[in-house]
């Protein structure tokens, strides 16, 4: 087993039993800070292929879960606890966070396949992005998972070696520009390398969203905040379009132009300036000027989780029920 699973307890869910134990133990759990990080593997992962496996990684109890999609079909999303709580109610939750790095292909297969509408997503790519220093023409380019491990997982470097070609030797089995096919990820039983494939992403993802989120909640980074949530509705959202291209070369670069960049500070600075000289209390210049460098912490206070899974999806339901609306 790779190196950065070597505490983690891992558990195939294949049937509808394991599936409802699963359900009813990960909607107990906490959501600030997130829980749930997961990954999709399949077969041409898309609109025009398959989902065989959810990676789900359960931060809380170190432990993780290979949701076998290609055997549960539909019911992996379909099956319901006693609480009326599916893997579908749980992926469709804005107030559940859920970690992805780079949530486009398995959004637009969840989407094209199994008709999940995804919310309430944590982009470790865009994290990343929005976090890295420097000027806004450096953050251009999106960075790939591998790299992210590289340059800034806490790991020891022989684990982020060993991690690396766990990555490489799995990779050759399933790409077919090296000879593979994706169907490895359907052979039942699960052979030992393909579910430590499946399983290190998500291991590595708690560690780099700390990091992330940790730069993003500086004083001052409010306004990177805001672009990485709205990046990340937007990457659903275009995800879910009829022309979406999973393959498209142009996925390689940021959300953001610097022109996009500077339109979008402008407009952050001129709400942040009106929401600071309407409160009730009277403000001093210097209180202005903290204000429109992302100071004032009340503003936009977009990622405040209070409750578990449960208690927010209960919340969700009796919004719905009493007609009213949420974001």
């Amino acid at each position: 087993m790779s190196a950065l699973a070597n505490d983690t307890c891992i558990e195939v869910v294949d049937t509808q039993l394991s599936l409802r134990s699963l359900l009813d133990d990960v909607t107990s759990l906490p959501t600030n800070p997130p829980s749930l990080f997961l990954d999709l593997e399949g077969n041409n992962l898309g609109r025009h292929g398959s989902i065989s496996i959810i990676s789900l990684f359960v931060a809380p109890r170190k432990a993780a879960y290979l949701i076998d999609v290609h055997r549960l079909g539909s019911e992996a999303f379909t099956i319901t606890t006693n609480d009326k709580i599916s893997f579908k109610t749980i992926l469709e939750s804005s107030a559940i966070p859920k970690v992805f790095f780079d949530v486009r292909n398995d959004s637009d297969a969840l989407f094209s396949l199994y008709q999940v509408s995804m919310n309430g997503v944590k982009d470790v790519q865009l994290l990343e992005l929005g976090s890295k220093p420097g000027s806004d023409g450096s953050k251009r380019c999106v960075a790939g998972l591998a790299k992210c491990v590289a340059k800034d997982s806490a790991v020891p470097d022989a684990q982020k070696e060993q991690w690396q070609r766990v990555k490489e030797n799995i990779t050759r089995l399933f790409d077919p520009q090296n000879g593979g096919q994706y169907r490895v990820f359907n052979e039942r039983p699960l052979g030992r390398e393909v579910m430590e494939y499946c399983v290190q992403d998500v291991f590595a993802l708690p560690g780099l969203y700390n990091i992330y989120d940790t730069k993003l909640r500086q004083p001052g980074q409010k306004f990177w905040q805001m672009q990485v949530q709205r990046a990340t509705e937007d990457r659903i959202k275009r995800s879910q379009m009829p022309d979406y291209d999973g393959q498209d070369k142009s996925k390689a670069l940021g959300p953001w132009s610097e022109w996009e960049i500077g339109q979008a500070r402008e407009e952050w600075n001129e709400d942040v300036m009106s929401d600071a000289m309407h409160e009730e209390e009277e403000w001093d210049e210097d209180a202005l000027f903290d204000a429109m460098h992302g100071e004032y912490d009340d503003f936009n206070d977009f990622d405040d989780y209070k409750d578990s899974a449960r208690d927010c999806i209960g919340w969700e339901e009796d919004m719905l029920k009493n007609g009213e609306q949420f974001d």
